[in-house]
């Protein structure tokens, strides 16, 4: 039986994320409810505005599920933004920041620089059984310091050294970079969703 993937349809790449699920053979759901929640296997957060979705998750009144789901095992993958919303720790912060304080995580916001800052580098992935693989990175952060139980993908090299940018904990995957932007290129470019499906939440 094929899998359901959820994503949180509130701000993003959604059609591009769904295009990726579908692609590695799974089912694409979108998640504006919480009733949504009951009927997927796995739930993908999106990019965006990382204090925007938080507070569109209690307008929906999606907060408190969804971080439940998630404490009791759910698989999520969170993309950029969604992988603010599940770090433990925003470094640097707003004042109104609010996490799913899920994933063992320090992350800082923007850590790349502002939207011109914007860029795309090539990846190695072989530990995710991708290869090099290009990503793009729009406004992104990276991970500062994370838990014992954190398991490092890759990372991005700059004068100052290593900032992991893929990161896993358990049934939790966190990206910095949007790895949905490339699916209209051919099909190996959906690497990530693959692990996530495959690997993630078996």
């Amino acid at each position: 039986m094929k899998k359901r993937i959820g994503v949180l349809a509130l701000q993003g790449d959604v059609r591009e994320h769904s295009l990726a699920i579908q692609r590695v053979g799974a089912l694409a759901t979108q998640v504006r409810r919480v009733d949504d929640l009951k009927s997927i296997d796995a739930i993908i957060l999106p990019g965006g505005e990382s204090t925007t979705i938080s507070k569109l998750l209690r307008t929906f009144s999606l907060f408190e599920p969804l971080q439940r789901a998630i404490s009791g095992g759910m698989p999520v993958f969170g993309t950029c933004a969604g992988m603010i919303l599940l770090a433990k720790e925003v470094i640097d912060g707003t004042d109104d920041q609010e996490t799913l304080h899920s994933m063992d995580i320090a992350v800082r916001r923007n850590a790349f620089g502002r939207q011109v800052d914007s860029f795309e580098t090539e990846l190695d992935l072989r530990n995710i059984g991708s290869g090099r693989t290009t990503a793009v990175f729009i406004r992104a952060p990276w991970v500062e310091t994370y838990g014992a139980k954190v398991e490092i993908l890759a990372s991005v090299s700059d004068t100052a050294g290593e900032h992991p940018v893929l990161a896993r904990e358990g049934s939790m995957l966190a990206s910095a970079f949007h790895p949905e932007i490339l699916t209209a290129l051919p099909a190996e470019t959906t690497g990530v969703h693959d692990y996530f499906i495959r690997e993630v939440a078996s």
